[in-house]
């Protein structure tokens, strides 16, 4: 069984300036943990059982560029017995977005099944990637985001009124022949009821609204021009930019995702534009 791929762009937190489109985007420093669960699976799937924890940790600045930690752990019941899926994931976006550094490890009942590191580079006319592993090979795609390009892009959107749009994104997570395509639709803000079950890890944020979102991923084998995708998200994201109550969905099963630790460290102080440069 194959670790399943997971969005990460969706998981970063960010402090969207209070009025303005044309603000600048602060992105906060957290540390956020998930409980997965099994949602349903269907009889092809084989899957009887299955739950797991996510941790995610995001850091840096404006200045110095954002770095990425995840690591999800996860067990299967399956009808040929138990499976451990271990994923971890680092990376690295310098501020402007131009250069992306990453490393994936996936294991199977603790054995690595696969890594995939190397470096990614945004240039004129497209995006330049330079695999290290798992094996040494330099390929060519047409213009993409890096995952926060991509959460700056999910937020431009939603604060300029766009409920649907389309991207290409690439994360780092698969040895990828080409880019992944994704499909967004936002909806519109809403409270935090008063019996949800996330409303006490929230704390401060309770008092946010929040906006449904679902991200379908397509990774572009599509056969006699149908186009399936290859798993969706929905979520909860809160004006502040954090994500929760997630349901990720793949062909044959779909677990959740529920926010049940929420860390967010002190806003770092604004940088001088020419030393982001």
């Amino acid at each position: 069984m194959r670790p399943p791929r997971f969005a990460f762009f969706l998981l970063a937190s960010v402090l969207s300036a209070a009025s303005g489109v044309a603000a600048a985007q602060t992105l906060l420093p957290h540390r956020a943990v998930y409980d997965l669960a099994l949602s349903e699976a269907s009889d092809e799937s084989d899957i009887d059982a299955m739950n797991g924890r996510w941790v995610f940790e995001f850091a840096g600045s404006e200045c110095e560029g954002y770095t990425l930690k995840s690591r999800i752990v996860m067990r299967f019941d399956m009808a040929d017995g138990p499976r451990l899926i271990d994923q971890r994931v680092t990376s690295f976006e310098d501020p402007k977005g131009e250069t992306f550094r990453f490393v994936t490890k996936s294991f199977v009942d603790e054995n690595l099944e696969s890594e995939v590191a190397g470096t990614a580079r945004r240039e004129e006319d497209g995006t330049v990637i330079a695999y290290d592993e798992p094996e040494e090979t330099e390929r060519r795609f047409a213009p993409v985001l890096f995952p926060t390009g991509q959460l700056r892009e999910l937020l431009d959107k939603a604060r300029a009124g766009e409920n649907f749009y389309e991207s290409a994104i690439f994360d780092g997570t698969e040895f990828a022949e080409q880019p992944v395509m994704i499909s967004v639709v936002v909806g519109r803000p809403k409270p935090v009821e008063s019996d949800d079950p996330e409303r006490k890890v929230l704390g401060d944020l309770a008092e946010d609204t929040f906006m449904p979102v679902t991200a379908a991923y397509f990774d572009g084998s599509a056969k006699d021009g149908e186009e399936i995708s290859d798993y969706n998200v929905s979520f909860k994201l809160h004006e502040s930019g954090v994500q929760r109550d997630m349901l990720i969905r793949y062909p044959d099963y779909s677990m959740t995702a529920k926010l049940v630790n929420l860390d967010l460290q002190a806003e770092q102080e604004a940088c001088e534009t020419e030393n982001a440069r």
